[in-house]
């Protein structure tokens, strides 16, 4: 391993960590500051929270990868996340910042919606809490599982002699660094590393399109159009209608996102809301544009240069180590581990909020002091990083493909939930019930039947389309049949 892509990554640990021990330092000894940083986070820092634990390794690796593959048609994606993310700052964001203070300062999703509909309180606690564990463990695995890959493919053979794979090395440092900065730092040592990793993945995404187009390498400039592909700088071809659905539906998924829409319940002021937003998106259209043109752009490359790609998924990081001087490489990694780690964390204190909130003050321990409810908190930060280690220990175990099912499940199981509940004010409890069981059963048996591969006879339906759809008719038919109706007169 070259020293200075291993100094470059080492830096990168160890500024996690001192951000971490940092957090510690200045959060509050409460629920409160532990979970939500006392409510005070600045419009950057959220926006940028959001962005980067949203993404994930799919920004650097799913996405390029994509593009690589089948040409600009895949970008389809991007714009619907694009679409999503900027009605989820504005219709959201400001009203859970401020329902969520205002009815009983919940610190937690579940814990929201029991205030919102009290007659149906602890069963939306309990059966909210236990899909938010139940899918960001399997969640939360799949981002270990791309941090394995990364030291598999850019490390292999050249890390010390442990007796264990250079995948299960890679596993235990993402998740060994994630653990100890989220553990002690809370919600704040959480949205300042997400600050730094959301600069460092943009830059990445800028500086390496730019020095392959502009061939600043030493090596031609790489022109798009000479992709022999047909079609493969145009947003149509090969495009079905089901399929471009498919693809922009992914932007529904944002509204029940609860490792996304937890910050901004985090944010010092509504007023800094809309300012947020702005910040959160040139972020993202910044981010998302680099990703695209990385796959378009690495596509030409290899084609110049005959290289040889065997997983598209990992253009990015065979670039890093062809393009750019190994300390430079180190930084890139470190970005591709910023993506990743930035999510983990996010998942894990999400997760471990609703253990602690929704099952051990609720069922346990009702009258658990702060300081024992947030050393409970990091108790179960390690349960969840315990548990979905076991399951990324397993590098065939397809837990990367239950990402868009999980992404799927979330926003059509709390998406309409969440909508509805800060803008229909005739919403019920049952109603709340009903939508959060219909969404997510129908996503699980949409999988089950694998209409979101094929679907009558042609291409398949994103299981998040029919999920979000059922779910809000679900949500009003049961509250305008459960809600109270005018005395006659």
């Amino acid at each position: 391993m070259n020293p200075y892509t291993l100094a470059s990554l080492a830096a990168y640990f160890v500024l996690m960590v001192a951000i971490g021990i940092y957090a510690w330092a200045k959060t509050r000894g409460d629920s409160e500051g532990y979970l939500l940083a006392g409510r005070d986070l600045s419009p950057s820092v959220t926006a940028l929270s959001a962005g980067a634990s949203d993404m994930s390794g799919w920004l650097l690796l799913g996405l390029p990868g994509a593009l690589y593959v089948g040409g600009l048609v895949e970008a389809w994606i991007a714009i619907g996340l694009t679409v999503g993310a900027g009605l989820n700052w504005i219709i959201v964001a400001p009203r859970l910042r401020e329902q969520t203070e205002r009815l009983g300062n919940a610190l937690t999703i579940p814990q929201f919606l029991a205030n919102r509909f009290p007659e149906s309180g602890t069963v939306l606690r309990v059966v909210s809490a236990v899909v938010i564990v139940g899918f960001f463990t399997v969640y939360t695995a799949s981002g270990m599982v791309g941090g394995g890959k990364l030291f598999e493919t850019a490390f292999a053979g050249a890390l010390p002699a442990t007796g264990l794979s250079d995948y299960m090395v890679g596993i235990l440092l993402t998740a060994g660094i994630v653990l100890v900065y989220t553990t002690i730092g809370g919600f704040l040592a959480v949205s300042l590393t997400d600050f730094v990793q959301g600069m460092i993945m943009m830059i990445a995404l800028v500086v390496m399109p730019l020095v392959i187009l502009s061939g600043s390498d030493g090596t031609a400039p790489v022109d798009l159009a000479s992709v022999t592909q047909p079609g493969f700088l145009s947003l149509t071809e090969g495009a079905t209608l089901v399929g471009v659905i498919s693809a922009v539906t992914w932007g529904l998924g944002y509204f029940g996102q609860p490792h996304i829409i937890v910050r901004f319940m985090a944010i010092d002021r509504v007023e800094n809301v809309p300012r947020a937003g702005v910040i959160g998106m040139s972020w993202m259209v910044i981010s998302l544009a680099g990703a695209v043109l990385v796959g378009l752009a690495g596509r030409a490359y290899a084609q110049g240069k005959g290289l040889v790609v065997e997983d598209p998924e990992t253009i990015f990081i065979l670039l890093s180590a062809i393009l750019f001087h190994p300390a430079v490489t180190g930084f890139l990694y470190a970005a591709l581990l910023a993506a990743i780690m930035s999510t983990i964390s996010a998942q894990l204190l999400v997760s471990s909020s609703s253990l602690t909130e929704d099952f051990y003050r609720l069922f346990l321990r009702r009258d658990a002091s702060e300081a024992e409810a947030v050393n409970i908190g990091r108790l179960c930060v390690a349960l969840v990083a315990a548990a979905a280690l076991v399951i990324a220990a397993d590098p065939d175990s397809e837990v990367l493909g239950l990402v868009a099912n999980a992404w799927a499940g979330f926003g059509a199981a709390f998406g309409p939930l969440i909508l509805l509940a800060l803008t229909w004010p005739r919403m019920t409890g049952a109603g709340a019930v009903a939508g959060l069981v219909t969404g997510a059963g129908v996503v699980a048996g949409w999988i089950a039947l694998g209409w979101n591969a094929s679907f009558l006879g042609g291409p398949g339906l994103y299981e998040i389309v029919p999920g979000f759809f059922a779910a809000s008719v679900a949500i009003v038919v049961v509250s305008l049949a459960t809600g109270r109706r005018p005395a006659a007169g």
